[in-house]
């Protein structure tokens, strides 16, 4: 079975020596996003100006936001020890916890979130830390019912569905799954503290949580985290 681990450029791409550079640039493409320039074009200004490679670029994307939108954000976390009950973006938040077990690059960004560098493009692989990652959001969600939403149109997210049912069966979790057409557009108008890190979620002014930070620093303290924002 498959690994959520490091693209083989990591090692190099995400080195100590290039740390630095990759938070410069972070701060520049979010300075750059506050007084309204385009998002490639600013990605590309920045990039072409540190010489950065394509997966420095997908993640320093993936870091940066203008101040404004790190406000909003940060002032709709969600009180985790108020929390009762999560609606949780299902892809979004697994991946980084397979990833963290994985070895695979954690992004730390300036808006406090944990995110990774997967992308899907239609296709989801069940990888072997799938099952373990579920388990140790279980243990940190403490009995709180969660519903998982999961993107119907990506491949193998009905087999996600039917293993994230069979371990809340096995732990009486009170969890539900649904397959959506659009989990983003579903979570934007939850009533519930939703579980993300997409942006497109969070600068909707919902209450949310960043459940696969917790997971991660709670659970894997081992994991490979860049801190970039």
């Amino acid at each position: 079975m498959a690994h959520r681990g490091p693209h083989p450029e990591d090692a190099e791409a995400f080195a100590e020596k290039h740390i630095e550079s990759l938070q410069s640039a972070v701060s520049d493409y979010g300075w750059l996003l506050g007084r309204g320039y385009a998002r490639n074009a600013a990605l590309e200004l920045v990039g072409n100006h540190r010489q950065l490679t394509a997966r420095q670029r997908v993640a320093v994307a993936r870091c940066a936001c203008s101040e404004e939108a790190a406000r909003r954000r940060r002032f709709c976390l969600a009180d985790w020890d108020r929390v009762e009950s999560v609606d949780i973006d299902g892809l979004n938040m697994l991946t980084t916890v397979e990833a963290a077990l994985a070895g695979g690059v954690v992004l730390a960004a300036h808006d406090g979130c944990f995110r990774d560098l997967a992308s899907f493009h239609g296709n989801y692989r069940i990888v072997e830390e799938a099952r373990p990652a579920a388990l140790l959001v279980g243990e940190v969600l403490r009995g709180r019912p969660a519903r998982w939403y999961l993107d119907r149109p990506v491949s193998n997210t009905g087999r996600l569905a039917t293993l994230l049912r069979e371990i809340a069966e096995e732990r009486s979790w009170p969890w539900s799954v649904e397959l959506v057409p659009d989990p983003d557009r579903v979570l934007r108008v939850s009533q519930e503290v939703v579980a993300t890190s997409d942006s497109g979620i969070l600068d909707h002014g919902i209450a949310w949580t960043d459940l696969a930070r917790r997971v991660v620093t709670q659970c894997v303290p081992e994991a490979w985290v860049l801190p970039l924002g």
